[in-house]
């Protein structure tokens, strides 16, 4: 079955709020425990509704939603509507990052590609649009896919969200040569 990318739209959060929810619960376990993960996606996972308005949200579709992601040109790093830890100012492309953000696949098709393929429209999006390095906020999941198309970071920082349980997440970020 081939995949769509395209635009995310606002008629679509709950089913990217599901996507985002079964991601977590399934790809995620490895690294973080049970709680953990219902915090997150209590309190920090979620659409950025943001994103969807910037149309820098992007949704892989094949028949269903199968992944999400995108870039930001605001000021928050990481977290959905219901994070209260956001700032949603405009960053300056001459002098800061912009944010990549978001980024979930459906359990059933991981690792088959949609996470480099909306990674990489992301990268052009962001670089078109004048920004010269971007910055994320990985989960340790996502690590792997970061660090393998040329993102740097390895320490962990802890964010305590939703009843004090505390996540750690690893900050990661690239260079990209202008067009």
């Amino acid at each position: 079955m081939s995949i769509i990318l395209r635009q995310a739209r606002l008629d679509e959060r709950a089913e990217i709020e599901r996507l985002i929810a079964a991601s977590a619960r399934r790809l995620s376990r490895a690294d973080y425990t049970d709680e953990q993960i219902e915090a997150a996606i209590a309190a920090v996972f979620g659409v950025d509704t943001d994103l969807i308005v910037d149309g820098t949200y992007f949704v892989a579709e094949a028949g269903i939603l199968v992944g999400c992601g995108g870039w930001s040109k605001r000021k928050t790093l990481f977290g959905g509507d219901r994070y209260s830890d956001r700032e949603s100012g405009y960053l300056d492309p001459n002098c800061d990052a912009a944010k990549i953000r978001a980024f979930f696949v459906h359990p059933d098709w991981a690792r088959q590609g949609i996470g480099r393929a909306i990674l990489q429209r992301c990268e052009l999006e962001a670089q078109a649009s004048g920004f010269r390095s971007l910055e994320l906020m990985a989960t340790l999941p996502g690590v792997k896919l970061y660090r393998a198309y040329g993102y740097t970071g390895s320490d962990r920082v802890a964010y305590t969200i939703g009843n004090g349980v505390s996540i750690e997440f690893v900050p990661m970020s690239k260079t990209i040569v202008q067009l």
